[in-house]
């Protein structure tokens, strides 16, 4: 397992460099890992916020909120980081589709931290001001950061490793931000940044991992496939394998890339609507947005809103929860990095739909518990487990997995329009997902988790009938695989029938249009 995992570049195995472990760890710090911090770190200053919300509101406008306005107010200053999440994903496709020259990998997501930076302005000066409409529009703009580095970042990653750790290196994308869940709540304990004189800035804390990026990442090469394939610069892409290699280039590997090159030559980026009236990347395209939208809609975000309620029941004194809370980050940490032991063991296909298995099974169990929390007493405790063996699953599985698959099922031309689809169903489903579940609480009570049992198991077996396993092959083996599904009981062969498709494929767009 150690040999063929990610964790084996540190060893230089396989003709590996520590060049690309640490252009990984350059670009993750100031990329996905905002995600994470960004999501954990508000929940600690809750209190704080909405009581300066509403002495904001008595001193500017002489009006005494009610309960209920500041919780409105507070639910739009947390879920508008969704909403600029999806505007980040957008964004990012657009910026690599339309203007891929001039905009590389490596350059967006350095100039994505102007999103950043600004954000967290805004945020430190918003107490000083008075306004809490700059922590709103600081949310909106972390989120467009985020939103960007979800989407170029594994894109970059699969793009810049070998082939046996290609998966691998995509999922350290998910291994940081599951390490930006567990930061934050450490920062956001009450004894760092999580007390009230402080909260200002623990939200502009962000801007530190940032800084790292901004002054790391130029020192890397870009991505050689992007170089040889977009740029057509061929001297360049060597030079970038050789120096994340660690030595020369196998022709092996530059054959496959100019092989991919070939089958790309002339062609522009695709667009996104391009996509869904091609029939050749129908069954990819249905995959990608079918496991990005799980990946939101299974409930993991969800089972942290519940946690606190739990570890109370369990017996948990009020000022430990802080501490318990902690572990689940650590957990879904923990699991992410097992993912990324055994992903390139056990292939893409068995993780996925593993971890949706059992999370239906932890999503069944700890609806039974929580029915019977007040009639057994060792229930509350089972409860507990639930909450951890759930996030593991979730960690092992599709928060690891997930963004693999867009570089993996997609070519160069394709792949950025991919990932803005994917991107754009997940920040979709975040947001819908966080506005839906206080009324499943409130309306099903302790039966909440079962739509989130149905969807993990409707997502395994959507995985198990249709998803082909791509672990170590080459795009033009995985293209096959989906092309039994894309033209099933149909011959592709005949060139007149590729142009009658092509045809179609046009009549369609422009119709949409």
């Amino acid at each position: 397992v150690w040999k063929d995992s990610y964790l084996s570049i540190f060893l230089c195995q396989q003709g590996s460099s520590l060049t690309l472990v640490l252009m990984v760890v350059a670009a993750g710090t100031g990329g996905t890992l905002q995600y994470g911090y960004n999501l954990a770190i508000m929940n600690a200053p809750t209190t704080f916020i909405q009581t300066f919300i509403n002495e904001t509101a008595l001193e500017r406008w002489d009006i005494q909120l009610e309960d209920y306005q500041v919780t409105l107010v507070w639910t739009i200053t947390v879920s508008i980081f969704s909403l600029g999440g999806f505007a980040g994903a957008l964004i990012a496709g657009t910026v690599l589709t339309l203007f891929s020259f001039p905009f590389d990998r490596k350059k967006c997501l350095l100039l994505n931290n102007v999103f950043l930076m600004t954000g967290a302005l805004l945020a430190v000066t918003s107490r000083s001001a008075k306004s809490f409409e700059m922590i709103i529009i600081s949310r909106v703009l972390v989120g467009i950061n985020s939103g960007i580095s979800m989407n170029v970042q594994p894109m970059y990653f699969g793009e810049s490793a070998p082939k046996h750790l290609r998966g691998a290196s995509s999922l350290s994308s998910a291994v940081f931000a599951a390490f930006g869940v567990m930061l934050g709540q450490v920062v956001g304990l009450r004894e760092i940044l999580g007390s009230e004189p402080c909260w200002q800035y623990l939200l502009a804390s962000n801007a530190i991992p940032g800084l790292i990026q901004l002054l790391t990442l130029p020192w890397f090469p870009e991505s050689p496939r992007y170089l040889l394939i977009d740029r057509g610069d061929k001297e360049a892409c060597i030079n970038a394998l050789r120096r994340l290699r660690g030595c020369e280039v196998q022709s092996s590997e530059l054959n496959e890339i100019l092989e991919e090159q070939a089958e790309t030559k002339g062609m522009r980026p695709r667009r996104p609507w391009e996509l869904f009236s091609d029939r050749a990347v129908r069954w990819q395209l249905i995959t990608v947005m079918v496991i990005s939208s799980a990946m939101q809609l299974c409930g993991n975000d969800s089972i942290y809103f519940y946690a606190s309620y739990v570890f109370k029941e369990a017996g948990i004194a009020d000022e430990k929860i802080q501490y318990v809370t902690v572990g689940t980050g650590t957990c879904e940490f923990t699991a992410c990095i097992m993912c990324n032991l055994l992903v390139e063991r056990k292939g893409r296909r068995f993780m996925l739909m593993g971890g949706f298995i059992l999370m239906t099974i932890w999503a069944v169990v700890f609806t039974i518990a929580l029915s019977f929390e007040h009639y057994i007493s060792w229930m509350p405790y089972l409860s507990m487990a639930c909450i951890f063996t759930y996030i593991l699953s979730f960690g092992m599985g599709p928060a690891g997995v997930t963004g693999v698959l867009p570089t993996e099922i997609f070519n160069q031309t394709a792949r950025p329009a991919a990932y803005m689809i994917a991107g754009s169903m997940m920040w979709l489903n975040l947001f819908i997902t966080g506005m839906a579940f206080p009324f499943l609480v409130s309306e099903l009570s302790q039966y909440c988790f079962v739509p989130f049992a149905g969807v993990c198991l409707l997502s395994a077996l959507y995985v198990g009938l249709f998803l082909p396993e791509t672990k170590g092959k080459s795009l033009s083996a995985i293209t096959s695989e989906f092309h039994k599904l894309n033209f099933k009981g149909q011959d592709q062969n005949g060139p007149s029938q590729t142009e009658a498709q092509y045809q179609l494929g046009e009549v369609c767009r422009s119709t949409s249009l």
